[in-house]
């Protein structure tokens, strides 16, 4: 009962995996593939990955790296995602733990039990099910993977092809067609500009406005500019203020590029990163919409009344946080249709001992060194060497942090899980200094 299981190969599941096993504890990790990577993994056979062909990261290397194992400096500021499994298949190879993961092996059930957790699993190939106990179970299973079509459903009829980002690949299903892409995230303008290359015109509408954030400030990766002094210790407003005067100065407005402009803060929602976008626009080959109102047959209806004839609707409109695993009415705390769950510090759930989330945040910043950061605290939970508070104290951090989100952020499903980068590791530090009492 003192074994660990770990749910999830991606680069959350790998991350706890090197840490127990420098620690010595011993676990188990179960992945429903037949290889590491998780979303990274292009084509994946766990069926969960969203990657497409042309995927790159959009933080740089530089702060996507784990801190037990840097990427090579060989490397693009911005690699690929056939780089990035490699990276992460040579993480595995380094720490020498690919022998205790168990792939194409699907966690189906997670129970409490008197001591533990009882886990079945299921081989992909065999169908045989197994239970096993396990002291605490660690759920990496990523949260990019459960397709969220628009709610509620457009009103109306479409004659034509109906899609979410997640199956896109490539563009030339694409190929002379009129396109629409519903959305103004990372994955609605890589694929808006990817079809604007190939098909005979290309939609881009949306809810309301996004800051467009280039990848390259000044010669350097723009999350560079996080790190910096003025990041680590100006006040947010300074920190949104100086950005946004670097924005303006190297970019311009973005209304001048036919898209509206942002209702919000620069730092009140996810950025959305790309350097393609405004310059597809500027070159007329993306037309921007506002929101469908409904569907018509061979078309679409926006809000201000223009309707326009389409023959492929892609719907990059983000991703529910599931658990198929999780019985909802055993674990309250992370079965909301509305994204939100109840954590201690994004990780523990105060209600079941034992039971830990990892990279499960949207960081203005990059996961990976912060699901190594999570895991290296609840490794120390696990020895002893860090306590946690009261169960009163961790569900009024909860609350906490909710009033803060609202305080903060653009109130969506998508921005439900957001940390900020630096203050966040603060905290998991300050975490790991809550010793026990002696």
């Amino acid at each position: 009962m003192d074994r660990v299981c770990v749910i999830g190969a991606g680069s959350s599941g790998i991350a706890a995996c090197q840490v127990l096993s420098a620690r010595g504890v011993d676990y188990d990790c179960y992945e429903a593939g037949s290889d590491i990577g998780g979303n990274w993994r292009y084509l994946n056979d766990n069926g969960m990955s969203s990657a497409y062909r042309s995927l790159h990261i959009n933080t740089s290397r530089q702060m996507m790296e784990f801190r037990s194992f840097p990427m090579p400096a060989h490397l693009p500021a911005y690699p690929s995602h056939f780089q990035i499994a490699e990276y992460f298949d040579d993480f595995v190879k380094h720490h020498g733990f690919r022998d205790r993961i168990r792939f194409r092996t699907e966690v189906t059930s997670v129970v409490p039990t008197a001591g533990g957790y009882a886990v079945t699993s299921r081989d992909r190939d065999t169908g045989e099910p197994v239970t096993t106990p396990y002291g605490s179970v660690v759920v990496a299973n990523g949260h990019h993977w459960s397709p969220r079509w628009p709610e509620p459903a457009f009103e109306g009829t479409f004659d034509g092809e109906q899609m979410h980002a997640h199956f896109y690949k490539t563009p030339e299903r694409f190929a002379g067609k009129k396109v629409l892409v519903l959305g103004i995230g990372n994955s609605a303008c890589d694929i808006a500009v990817e079809s604007s290359r190939v098909s005979a015109r290309t939609f881009l509408a949306m809810r309301r406005g996004a800051h467009i954030m280039p990848k390259f400030l000044f010669g350097m990766p723009t999350d560079h500019l996080t790190t910096s002094p003025l990041a680590r210790f100006a006040p947010s407003w300074l920190q949104a203020l100086s950005l946004r005067l670097m924005l303006r100065i190297s970019r311009g407005k973005l209304t001048d590029y036919g898209l509206p402009q942002p209702a919000h803060g620069i730092l009140a929602a996810h950025p959305t990163v790309s350097d393609d976008l405004l310059t597809r626009l500027g070159h007329g080959d993306i037309t921007v919409k506002p929101n469908v109102a409904r569907l018509d047959g061979t078309g679409v209806v926006f809000t201000d009344g223009s309707r326009e004839d389409v023959d492929v609707i892609v719907y990059c409109t983000g991703y529910k946080v599931e658990f198929p695993f999780l019985e909802a009415s055993a674990f309250p705390s992370v079965s909301s249709a509305d994204n939100e769950v109840s954590l201690y510090r994004r990780v523990v759930d105060p209600e079941h001992p034992g039971l830990y989330f990892l990279g499960l945040i949207q960081p203005l910043g990059a996961v990976m060194p912060l699901a190594e950061a999570q895991a290296e605290w609840v490794a120390d939970l696990l020895t002893g060497r860090a306590v946690l508070p009261p169960v009163p104290d961790m569900k009024a951090e909860v609350l906490a942090y909710r009033q803060g989100l609202r305080s903060r952020y653009v109130a969506s499903k998508r921005h439900t899980l957001e940390v900020d980068f630096l203050g966040y590791q603060r905290e998991l530090l300050a975490e790991r200094r809550r010793t026990p009492a002696h």
